[in-house]
């Protein structure tokens, strides 16, 4: 378990560097899960190690929330203020996800030779 706990957290400095050093605009955690996700692809799939740490990660996945929770409480009166572009925004990207998962399951039903779900 340590060394997967390892394994994943040298990802996630990987990406933090690569994400600095090129002053990306995108975050250092997400550069490591996409070099993480290659990797394991290359390799063939996740280890029994990993994949158990994985899981246990997944199953406590709420108490990482704790601190996004603590940050929107401290900015709750910005969050008041700006309650209107915010909602539109979920909203609006809520109903982008699904309009583009769709499409997906749509041409990749056709590309398989089956029929798409109506």
């Amino acid at each position: 378990m340590i060394a997967a706990l390892t394994l994943l957290l040298v990802y996630q400095l990987v990406g933090e560097v690569i994400a600095r050093g090129f002053a990306l605009p995108v975050p250092g955690p997400v550069i490591g899960m996409l070099l993480l996700f290659l990797t394991l692809v290359l390799r063939g799939g996740v280890g029994a190690d990993l994949r158990q740490t994985a899981n246990g990660l997944l199953q406590h996945l709420s108490l990482l929330f704790v601190p996004a929770g603590t940050g929107v409480m401290l900015h709750y009166q910005r969050l008041a203020d700006e309650w209107l572009p915010l909602l539109a925004g979920v909203v609006g990207s809520t109903f982008l996800a699904m309009a583009v998962t769709a499409l997906v399951l749509r041409a990749l039903a056709r590309r398989s030779g089956g029929e798409a779900p109506r």
